[in-house]
């Protein structure tokens, strides 16, 4: 199981027992060697645990800096899509009927699917209206190169041809950043190893300083290391985190259903 497939809340409360349960192990392990030799020197110990708590605050922000840049990439892809899926439409003008029609058509119904699929929780889901969407730009593409081969020194066609290849190739770009461009999982479990490791040494530090505030460090730690995880988490998952926002398809798809050839369309929905 891949951390995009665990929910948000999920990885928070997770991250909180760790958290929690590593200042504990901590704080007992240090209980037993204070108990046994009580020339254990407080400083060296924090001097490791602030060391490793640093590793820690490094990989989370490496980290944060990998899930934001992929949310401003799904950001970027789809003004781009939309741009690109407007375009081919007021282009598909230039074809002869019925192939106009049809094509205008299947490129409204290109842009219901895309915004459903982002809506999509579940990978069959997501999987057969990708699949569906596929089935779309095969039947563009087919009609397109039909009509280009009538004439093969037409501009028009050529720039329809261009249009819709930039389409098909900003699918197929989202779909691999959504689906298979996530943080990878030994990243994760090095930044977890280092979080435990960190709070450990936080537990087994105050325990040889003779302090019993063990509650302290954990309500401080535990919340604020789980809110960061799980902000990353949400970033990096647009399944079950944060999506972009699809403001721009949005447009689009308003703007193709008021359009007066669409709604003169006995068959649309609006």
């Amino acid at each position: 199981m891949s951390m995009d497939t665990i929910p948000v809340e999920v990885i928070f409360l997770a991250t909180m027992i760790v958290v929690a349960i590593g200042i504990e192990v901590g704080f007992r392990l240090g209980l037993v060697v204070h108990r046994r030799s009580e020339n254990e020197k407080a400083s060296s110990v924090s001097t490791v645990a602030a060391a490793i708590l640093s590793l820690a605050g490094f990989m989370l922000v490496f980290t944060f800096g990998i899930a934001a840049e992929r949310m401003n990439d799904r950001k970027k892809l789809v003004r781009e899509e939309a741009n690109a899926i407007g375009t081919a439409w007021l282009r598909s003008d230039f074809l002869p009927e019925p192939d106009r029609a049809e094509s205008a058509g299947l490129l409204r119904k290109y842009v219901d699917i895309r915004l459903d699929a982002v809506q999509g929780t579940s990978p069959d889901q997501i999987q057969k209206l990708v699949v569906e969407s596929q089935r779309i730009q095969r039947q563009v593409w087919d009609m397109a190169v039909k009509n280009a081969r009538k004439d093969m020194d037409s501009d028009v066609a050529a720039l329809y041809i261009e249009s819709l290849n930039t389409v098909i190739d900003l699918h197929g770009t989202r779909t691999a950043i959504a689906l298979h461009a996530q943080i990878p999982g030994t990243l994760w479990l090095i930044l977890y190893a280092l979080i435990i490791l960190g709070v450990i040494g936080v537990g087994y530090q105050t325990a040889i300083a003779g302090s019993t505030r063990r509650t302290l460090a954990t309500s401080i730690l535990a919340p604020s290391f789980a809110m960061v995880i799980a902000l990353i988490a949400a970033l990096d998952s647009p399944r079950s985190g944060i999506r972009a926002p699809q403001g721009p398809l949005i447009e689009l798809q308003s703007t193709m259903s008021h359009s007066p050839e669409t709604s003169a369309d006995p068959g649309h929905k609006p």
